[in-house]
């Protein structure tokens, strides 16, 4: 950062480049310290394994100043619904010391609110000498929110559970118990809502605490002139970045539900329009809203273009204010992108992680060094039962238990990128979620788990090779079994980018291996019914090929297959690669195959 050398008139300190990269480096640890709050007190497996919260720091006018390594998809989302909470609930002459805003609504100031009503935010206004001066926000998905079944396939937000506008938590630092109560009745797990939201607020105490500690040190305008120098050089570094990219419109188009499911297909279509250093996404084009729950409101479709655009810049540019107020998004009211009530919004995240890939496929011609193969997409498996025999209370207030796909959210083959292969079996870029263990998984649900492994050739070829898939494989151990499921790449796998193959596509099996055993026909549909004793095994889609596969280096295919995430029969024909008896690579033979390969693909 350049130095900024700026007298502060009251303190006489003197704001340079180091007392801006010592406060940016605080209030980023500020927001690290807010999750790791959160996740450590809260009461769910979701939150205190899956660590599926965000935490930022936002100055008095909603500006980000810093923000947690955490859930993408959440991140840029807080900002604009701190904007439209300030503009259309409440302004800030009504917030006073102590206040706490809550909301899980979607449609606040449009759809620039939570993401579902599973996703639960809270605010918490800083004051300092009895001025405003910031906000302390937590993102974070709420077990026993979301309605009834949250992974069925929804047909308007009212079957999404129960929907809170902005409101006060706490008033001057008083908690609303009606509130509360109102909330807590509305799930069947009241006893760990109650926890996790509690655990949420002092989270999000913690950073209004540790940012009030920051001006005590430095002194208000020291810290604030700060926050306005680091904002500036991530505009300007991020203004830098977008100039080198020629000026025009690039265009990449995507299908939703491909493979005919529930209605499907729907299709999304972005042109990114640079225009020196400013870029527009416009998402015009794309397809209605449609009556399920695969929409995305708009505070979502913001997130993933960001974390798009960021995600292909330098790492070391400050994630502040920066460089959204370098990019529009244009997103038509009532389409898939921006839904208007009562549009369902549950799957919202089908959309976020076609956004990601069509933005790495639009930049690839002109970007080809910070670009991805295409990713896993989408991934949610949920299964619940009763179990009277070793949970006989089961539940908070009945005796049903869920349990997940004993992953993270949407954990896959990454894409291969410029120069290595695809991390394997991760949650895809926007997630970002940990993944629970199997362990925990089975010690609070009737479920067990049977296979957790990654399989081989799913993983797109390339010169760099896509990341591999996993396949899971879990059993009811309990009645009354539910079961949902949604998945992306059943019909169009991962592609691959500059002659990269695609990773191998996904699949839903009951009872493998059995007389019973049925490959579900779609990656996605309504919740059905298991039997106890019965299976369910995903396979989880692998990530795209970067480059020829010719051109990857024998030996890594060698390392491959001694590692069995490739197979002989895959190595010989699709890396061209030959071994001797000994298993080593046989070089003349590879040059050989290889170069017979080409020849086939020249001539046909």
């Amino acid at each position: 950062m350049n130095s900024a050398d700026t007298r502060d008139g009251a303190s006489g300190r003197s704001l340079d480049v180091v007392t801006v990269e010592v406060i940016r480096s605080a209030l980023e640890s500020l927001a690290e310290q807010m999750t790791e709050t959160m996740t450590r007190t809260s009461y769910s497996l979701l939150l205190k394994e899956g660590k599926d919260c965000s935490s930022s720091i936002f100055d008095a006018t909603g500006r980000l100043v810093a923000e947690g390594a955490n859930v993408p998809v959440h991140l840029n989302a807080l900002g604009p619904c701190l904007k439209g909470m300030l503009k259309r609930h409440f302004p800030p002459h009504t917030l006073v010391p102590g206040d706490v805003i809550l909301t899980n609504d979607p449609y606040v100031d449009g759809s620039v609110g939570a993401h579902h009503t599973a996703d639960f935010i809270v605010y918490e206004p800083i004051f300092y000498d009895g001025e405003l001066v910031g906000f302390s926000t937590i993102f974070a998905h709420l077990a026993g929110a979301g309605g009834l079944d949250p992974n069925d396939w929804h047909t308007s937000i009212f079957e999404e559970g129960l929907r809170i506008p902005p409101v006060k938590l706490y008033s001057a630092g008083v908690l609303d118990e009606d509130l509360l109560k109102l909330i807590l009745t509305n799930t069947s797990v009241p006893y760990a809502q109650r926890g996790d939201l509690l655990a949420q607020v002092s989270g999000a105490h913690v950073g209004a605490e540790g940012f009030l500690r920051l001006l005590e040190r430095y002194g208000k305008d020291v810290v604030l002139q700060a926050v306005d120098a680091q904002i500036d050089y991530a505009a300007r570094r991020t203004a830098d970045y977008i100039r080198r990219v020629p000026d025009g419109v690039y265009r990449a188009e995507k299908s939703l539900l491909e493979d005919g499911s529930m209605g499907g297909p729907v299709t999304l279509r972005l042109a990114m329009k640079v225009a020196g250093d400013r870029i527009t996404f416009d998402f015009s084009g794309s397809d209605p809203q449609i009556a399920g729950p695969i929409n995305c409101p708009k505070s979502a479709t913001i997130s993933a273009c960001l974390f798009g655009l960021l995600a292909m810049m330098p790492p070391d540019i400050p994630k502040n204010q920066g460089p959204a107020d370098l990019v529009t998004i244009e997103a038509p009211e009532g389409s898939i992108v921006n839904p208007t009530p009562p549009a369902a919004v549950y799957q919202r995240m089908a959309v976020t992680h076609q956004i990601v890939d069509m933005i790495f496929e639009a930049m690839a011609a002109v970007l080809p060094k910070a670009v991805v193969a295409n990713s896993c997409g989408l991934i949610y498996g949920r299964g619940s039962a009763v179990n009277t025999t070793t949970h006989p209370e089961g539940g908070d207030v009945s005796a049903r238990q869920e349990w997940r796909m004993g992953t993270g959210p949407s954990t896959g083959g990454l894409g291969a990128r410029a120069d290595r292969d695809g991390l394997s079996a991760m949650p895809g870029w926007i997630t970002n979620v940990a993944s629970p263990s199997i362990e925990s998984s089975e010690c609070e649900a009737p479920v067990l788990y049977r296979s957790k492994a990654l399989y081989p050739d799913s993983g797109g070829a390339g010169r760099h090779r896509g990341g591999l898939g996993l396949k899971l494989s879990w059993q009811v151990r309990g009645e009354a079994a539910r079961f949902s499921h949604t998945s992306q790449h059943s019909a169009v796998p991962p592609k691959g980018l500059f002659g990269g193959h695609s990773g191998a596509p996904s699949r839903w099996v009951i009872n493998e291996g059995r007389e019973s055993e049925r490959e579900l026909p779609y990656q996605t549909g309504p919740t059905m019914s298991l039997d106890y004793d019965d299976t369910v095994t995903l396979y989880t889609p692998g990530g795209g090929g970067y480059g020829d596969p010719l051109l990857r280096d024998p030996a890594l295919v060698l390392a491959d297959v001694l590692n069995r995430m490739v197979s002989v029969e895959a190595a010989r024909d699709v890396y061209g690669v030959v071994f001797t008896d000994a298993f080593e690579v046989d070089e003349p033979a590879t040059a050989a195959r290889r170069a017979a390969v080409e020849s086939a693909r020249s001539r046909g």
